[in-house]
């Protein structure tokens, strides 16, 4: 896939789908620097070999992205792979959720992104390519209940994905998003428990109603989301813009 020594910068890259794409980009070959809020697991990556270098950095922080993807930069090279994929999760009714909820879920998912980008964006067009791929969720192509606040972060993620790909489809950067469904990490578990928590509900049981939504009746693995962020990265996909890949068991 060429990228050998290619640096990929991926954001919430310390636990699940971050450390497996993080861990997938260095298999390939790529030089990769993870950022996340929590230091151990960052460290982790770095020592099992899935990273060359870590930071700790909140991504709602715009001259702290800044600050870091330059320090990257000067490290390990020009940055050609940017991965967003730091996020949380908010539940609850919608009648209860305060404004504050809607807008720490679009700093953390859109405005997040949206630094990363600005930060790298400028060095991959004047260098004529880049591959930016954003961890969006099924949640940003249809529904659900009780997570109206991270619905519409994704769903703005998937627009901004769409329309900044029409911006820099000439210029030999790809930009895409990849959607999948409930995964087996720590988000979802806690996910699971705070529902559980909040229902009275055994934990097996809300996994199961979890797993139920998917046909393919399991949880996906960050593995299998991994795997097609790689390919998104590689110089095979560079036809491919400005496209909402589900990883999602047939529930699309």
């Amino acid at each position: 896939m060429a990228l050998a020594n290619t640096h990929a910068f991926v954001t919430g890259g310390g636990r699940g789908i971050g450390r497996a794409v993080a861990a997938a980009l260095a298999r390939a070959g790529a030089i990769v620097t993870v950022i996340g809020r929590t230091e151990a697991p960052l460290q982790a990556a770095v020592a099992a070999g899935d990273a060359a270098g870590c930071a700790v950095a909140d991504v709602t922080d715009p001259a702290e992205v800044k600050r870091q993807v330059a320090a990257a930069e000067a490290a390990r090279g020009p940055i050609a792979i940017l991965v967003n994929n730091a996020g949380s999760a908010a539940t609850g009714p919608f009648v209860k959720a305060e404004a504050s909820v809607f807008s720490a879920m679009l700093d953390v998912h859109v405005m997040g992104a949206v630094y990363a980008t600005q930060a790298v964006l400028p060095g991959m067009i004047a260098r004529g390519f880049g591959r930016i791929v954003n961890v969006a969720s099924t949640a940003g192509l249809r529904g659900y209940a009780y997570v109206t606040a991270y619905c519409a972060a994704k769903h703005a993620l998937v627009g901004l994905t769409r329309a900044l790909a029409a911006e820099t489809a000439a210029c030999g950067v790809t930009v895409n998003a990849v959607c999948p469904g409930y995964t087996d990490t720590d988000l979802v578990r806690d996910s699971i428990r705070r529902v559980a928590a909040k229902t009275g509900r055994a934990q097996a049981e809300v996994l199961a109603e979890y797993e139920r939504d998917a046909p393919i009746g399991r949880l996906i693995r960050p593995e299998e989301v991994a795997a097609a962020v790689l390919y998104l990265c590689s110089s095979e996909a560079a036809a491919v813009t400005g496209t909402t890949l589900a990883i999602a068991g047939g529930e699309m």
